[in-house]
């Protein structure tokens, strides 16, 4: 960290390095390219010199730029510069103000004071080895003199130069106190990969400890993927300067402040002490190593290992939860929620789901030989992971975090299987959310692990090509790849048919505008456009006895509502109709702790034998009570309050059966707990046990909007009240059945396919009902619904009603 004071004289030119070249402060912007540049202007404003930490210091200066030919704004000619550690102290003891300063090595981040000092939008920070400050007390005809001639010039100045080897102190986790700012050293216990927030950051989280056995969770925003640390499994020891303590619901949080730099190192023992970071200089020394190595053998005795850890895909059992390490071979887009991933690891399981996808929208080999085929997975990505999984490039080494093995193929999104029996094949599905750690993370070629994967790869294609005769080559790669039948839908085919006895005339759409409401009408059209786009936005709950309707809530919504519930649940006095007991998670539940979860009974089902048909479930996690609704054939979350038991808020499902979740209405429910009276039934179903509990069951609904066309005029219509006869499935299955949700999607495209020209769309006949309601705006308006209209089920589809 250099501070240099240019001595008057000839020749002091030269202590100013030729590589690098002048950028004017107006020009500056976070999307600067930094490397090689040097920002000058004269000292105006000079802070007073904080103390972080022991030998750790922080400085705020403004700098003015002084060439009055630049066409900018007085705003932005001044610029805040943030100086740490020894160049801070450097600075405060020898820079005064009105001198000129050239500074270089430095980072730029937005200014958060920019509405209230109105200077440059950014801040330069200053630190590590990099990051320099030169300074000259000569007049400004001189210093511009400086950067004409330092090229040419060889003569060496006289400088009083500073110096000075940084030297960190680092705290313990357990003697942290609240609004400090600290350096600090720890083991991973719990990671979630870096994810897009709310804002225009990108966030890690991370709980981390340390030889005190205080753990502390981390939280850090940062506008660039590439500087967050990177954290590749638990155990990994992360090193971060200048992170600030704050007090966060009673807990003590660490996260960034200025000049906040992390370093991340391997956790295992014996392994190389290798610092991953992105930065283009850091302090690392022998008290660093000494200090890694300590944490290794420390956590080496300790309880840190995940339960779930990284296993090869030969070792992958059904409704297990793991990490693997793989390499990815191709990819698929499915839909707009879900991406193919087709990865291989060296290892074959005995339980690979085949997929079949559109080979022209494949990137990457379509095919492979039939040895390497046996050996690929084929990973399912959902929701939030699509947008990561697209910018994976082919050959690149992966880890997936929380992987699922699923179980048959009725859970594969948008494909078809090759095979009719599916009982022992499994799907793998990267959900979406960050929850346990749930995530992708493209390691580096020179991470241990992968150059572990690189020896078992390599091995096998010896062997692969060796094994390959001239006919199998030929097959390879002359047979073309298969895919699944399409249906070819021409401009003038049908798709959609009218069920009604309407003895009414076909109107074009023009006329349909000038007719009264509260007729219906025939008419012939193409699809133009429609929304939502997604499925899962267009699926709704509907009341039918207040017609109210609104979204499905996602699973972080109904984390937080069953983690409340859990904490809450408080010793309570069951019904006199109930038995209590206690039940164990299967052993493969993901993330929770070996516990007994407080269970209620029906005492007149366990008379009937029918002990796994309901069970009231107190005080679980919705992933307690999502591992345990594959075991019991009705749960029904409970909580206490006031001694008493109760259901959860209606926000949250009410009854899970399965992977089907059943709400009620809030503003139509009044939550009783009664007995639910199975006399004379074989199977308690959903509306049995809302009825006794005084819910007013919700009904899945698929509402869509659409605008139609002809030749003479368009029309929004919407699709509601009959969109289960439209698209030949049921709302209820939509929610759960992934070949429903094929349907659905595979009508809208062969209706609306992506890039085709309108005139090619097919021609649909309709029926169509117009009725007056108000709008948003309490205005009396026409609307028009599709109603008895049906369209021709995909030949591609296999979907029966549950």
């Amino acid at each position: 960290m250099p501070l240099c004071v240019l001595s008057e004289g000839a020749g002091s030119q030269t202590q100013i390095p030729a590589s690098l070249s002048r950028i004017h402060i107006p020009l500056i912007s976070t999307t600067t390219d930094c490397s090689n540049k040097v920002v000058k202007g004269k000292v105006v404003h000079k802070g007073p010199l904080v103390s972080l930490a022991a030998d750790d210091f922080k400085l705020k200066t403004v700098i003015q730029e002084e060439d009055t030919s630049l066409n900018a704004s007085s705003q932005s000619l001044s610029i805040n510069i943030i100086l740490f550690g020894a160049l801070a102290k450097d600075f405060s003891k020898t820079v005064k103000l009105g001198d000129v300063v050239l500074a270089s090595g430095f980072a730029v981040s937005k200014s958060p004071t920019v509405n209230k000092d109105k200077l440059h939008p950014c801040n330069l920070l200053l630190s590590g080895d990099d990051a320099c400050i030169y300074v000259s007390r000569l007049p400004p005809a001189d210093v511009r003199s400086l950067l004409a001639v330092r090229r040419t010039s060889a003569q060496s100045a006289e400088v009083s130069r500073t110096k000075k080897a940084p030297k960190y102190t680092y705290v313990r986790l357990d003697d942290l106190k609240p609004n400090t700012t600290v350096n600090v050293y720890g083991v991973v216990v719990f990671f979630k990969q870096p994810y897009m927030s709310r804002g225009t950051d990108f966030c890690s989280n991370m709980k981390i400890t340390d030889q005190s056995n205080q753990k502390i969770v981390c939280n850090i925003f940062l506008e660039k993927l590439d500087d967050h640390p990177k954290i590749f499994q638990i155990g990994d020891i992360v090193r971060m300067h200048r992170v600030k303590v704050k007090l966060h619901e009673g807990s003590l949080t660490l996260v960034k402040t200025f000049g906040f730099s992390v370093v991340t190192f391997d956790g295992t023992e014996g392994k190389p002490v290798e610092p991953r970071t992105s930065s283009r200089s850091f302090h690392f020394d022998q008290d660093d190593h000494r200090t890694v190595e300590e944490l290794r053998s420390w956590a080496a005795t300790q309880a840190l290992l995940p339960p779930t850890p990284v296993i090869p895909l030969s070792a992958a059992q059904p409704k297990s939860y793991f990490d693997l390490t793989c390499q990815l071979l191709a990819k698929a887009p499915v839909d707009s929620t879900c991406f193919l991933l087709r990865v291989w690891d060296g290892t074959r399981s005995p339980h690979t789901l085949n997929v079949i996808v559109d080979p022209n929208a494949t990137e990457g080999p379509s095919s492979f030989s039939p040895e390497r085929e046996r050996l690929i997975a084929n990973v399912l990505v959902y929701d939030n992971h699509v947008e990561y999984a697209r910018h994976l490039k082919i050959g690149d080494f992966l880890r997936i975090y929380n992987l699922r093995a699923i179980p048959g193929s009725s859970k594969v999104s948008d494909i078809t299987s090759s095979e009719s029996d599916q009982v022992d094949q499994l799907a793998f599905h990267l959900h979406g959310g960050t929850t346990y750690g749930r995530g992708i993370r493209v390691l580096p070629e020179n991470s241990p692990d992968v150059q572990k994967l690189k020896r078992v790869l390599e091995a096998f294609k010896e062997e692969e090509e060796k094994s390959l005769n001239d006919s199998e080559i030929l097959e390879v790669w002359c047979t073309p790849p298969e895919s699944p039948d399409r249906v070819s839908v021409s401009a003038d085919c049908t798709t959609a048919e009218r069920t009604c006895s309407h003895d009414v005339q076909t109107l074009t759409l023009a006329e349909v505008k000038r007719s009264d409401p509260g007729q219906v009408h025939h008419v012939r059209v193409q699809l133009r456009s429609y929304e939502p786009q997604k499925l899962h936005q267009a699926l709704k709950l509907y009341c039918s006895k207040c017609s109210s309707m609104q979204d499905i809530p996602d699973d972080d919504l109904l984390t937080g509502v069953f983690s409340e519930a859990s904490v809450d649940s408080g010793p309570c006095s069951p019904p006199q109709w109930a038995l209590s007991g206690q039940v164990d998670l299967p052993a493969d539940s993901p993330g929770s702790t070996i516990r007994p979860l407080t269970v209620h009974l029906s005492t007149q089902l366990l008379s009937e034998g029918k002990t796994r048909q309901l069970l009231f479930l107190m005080g679980a996690t919705l992933e307690e009570v999502k591992s345990l609704s594959f075991g019991y054939l009705t749960i029904v979350p409970v909580r206490s309050s006031g001694g008493h038991l109760t259901l959860l808020d209606l926000s949250a499902p009410f009854l899970f059966r399965g992977r089907r979740r059943y709400y009620g209405c809030k503003r139509c429910s009044k939550a009783v707990m009664r007995e639910p009276s199975a006399e004379g039934v074989e199977v308690v179903n959903e509306k049995i046990i809302a009825e006794a509990l005084g819910v007013q069951l919700l009904q899945f609904v698929l509402l869509m909007k659409l605008k139609l066309q002809d030749d003479t005029d368009t029309l929004d219509v919407l699709l509601w009240r009959d969109a289960e006869l439209f698209f030949n499935v049921l709302a209820e299955d939509v929610a759960v059945n992934q070949e429903a949700q094929n349907i659905v999607c595979q009508t809208m495209d062969s209706l609306c396919p992506l890039g085709g020209s309108i005139g090619e769309r097919p021609w649909l006949d309709m029926c169509l009902t117009a009725y007056q309601a108000q709008d948003d705006a309490g205005k009396n308006t026409t609307f028009y619904q599709i109603c008895n209209t049906a369209m021709a089920k995909p030949q591609s589809a296999a979907y029966e009603p549950a």
